[in-house]
């Protein structure tokens, strides 16, 4: 962000030894997108285990959303930006820029169907959760993750719709005199940018937060009770077990969600944030926000597709295993234990519903 911020402003575009940089950027910001999001769907294809989870359809779907972020809308950015020039005609350029909203869009609608899931399989007792979230509720969530983008994507965009009223402003900056170079300049009315901004991120940023607390709030009473209930009963597996165990453990767990859920929420606000909020202010302020810092903070938006695979998937456990599956050619090392071969006594309890495993 503060290389764009510092770059000089005049029409000249970049030096070489700033191409140079800047294209090694983001040529490292693409290739950890595409290498990332395709390893999580080769994971989920291939392991049996993690195509029974439900909340794994949602992560399949937003790596294929960001693959198509990193392959169809982020190297034409990339080329326009080093060569400072657009060369693919202005119908091409409705179609690019409706591409990025449409896939952007899709992508962030995708992690707050992550979040809502998790909330129901948390927050809410097992029967709930199996109600709600059927396949055909699945298929239509994930259905909507598409639907809903080409609504503020394609429909306004090729309809014109989002340069009503500033079309002379458009025209005035698609074409640069000084250097006779063409732009693919995408602006939008006070409206649209009100739209755009509210279904495409306030939404489900407001959602993601509240299911979040709630996830956590919950984690943590479910921690408490099951430390109550050791407290009070016997040893479930015959051991005797020293009381500040459960009590370290208990704090290691809150410590744990509430670190995962901070960098989960923390790298989605830093990534998105900046860009939605300068897409509403923007337009009330005469479009004045400098061309660079816009595309600094929609290059940071375009991270968080490269993010995503690491947040949603290198953080769980059995992806991790299934990608040193795959990358260590299938390891026997790395492979699930057997279940008939776990020795560990168990116990169960329940709690609010929800049954515990003792060990």
């Amino acid at each position: 962000l503060f290389f764009f911020c510092v770059l000089p402003s005049s029409s000249e575009g970049f030096g070489v030894a700033e191409k140079i940089v800047l294209l090694t950027f983001i040529s490292a910001v693409i290739l950890m997108a595409i290498l990332g999001n395709l390893l999580v769907m080769v994971a989920v294809c291939r392991d049996r285990q993690l195509r029974k989870i439900k909340t794994n359809y949602f992560i399949v779907s937003l790596a294929f959303a960001d693959l198509l972020v990193s392959v169809l809308v982020m190297p034409f950015g990339a080329i326009e930006l080093v060569q400072d020039n657009w060369i693919y005609g202005e119908m091409f350029c409705l179609v690019r820029t409706s591409l990025d909203v449409l896939l952007t869009t899709a992508s962030i609608l995708h992690l707050c169907c992550i979040s809502l899931d998790r909330y129901y399989a948390i927050c809410c007792q097992p029967l709930v959760y199996r109600n709600k979230m059927t396949p055909l509720r699945i298929a239509v969530m994930l259905g909507g993750c598409w639907v809903i983008p080409t609504f503020i994507s394609f429909l306004p965009i090729m309809q014109g719709w989002n340069s009503i009223g500033i079309i002379d402003l458009i025209q005035q900056r698609q074409f640069n005199k000084a250097s006779n170079s063409t732009y693919c300049i995408f602006m939008v009315n006070k409206p649209y940018a009100i739209t755009c901004s509210v279904v495409a991120f306030y939404i489900p940023f407001l959602l993601m937060v509240l299911a979040y607390y709630r996830i956590y709030v919950t984690a943590r009473e479910h921690a408490r009770q099951i430390r109550v209930l050791q407290r009070a009963g016997a040893p479930t597996d015959g051991r005797q077990h020293h009381p500040d165990q459960h009590s370290t453990h208990r704090m290691k767990t809150e410590t744990k969600a509430a670190k995962t859920l901070c960098i989960i929420m923390g790298c989605f606000c830093l990534c998105w944030a900046p860009f939605f909020i300068t897409n509403i202010v923007d337009p009330f302020i005469n479009y004045t926000v400098p061309g660079k810092l816009w595309t600094a903070f929609l290059w940071l938006g375009y991270i968080n597709s490269g993010l995503n695979p690491f947040l949603y998937a290198f953080l769980n456990k059995s992806f991790r295993r299934a990608f040193l599956i795959i990358l260590c050619c299938g390891d026997e090392r790395y492979r699930r234990p057997s279940i008939l071969g776990q020795t560990v006594p168990c116990s169960t309890t329940t709690i609010n519903g929800s049954t515990h495993v003792l060990r």
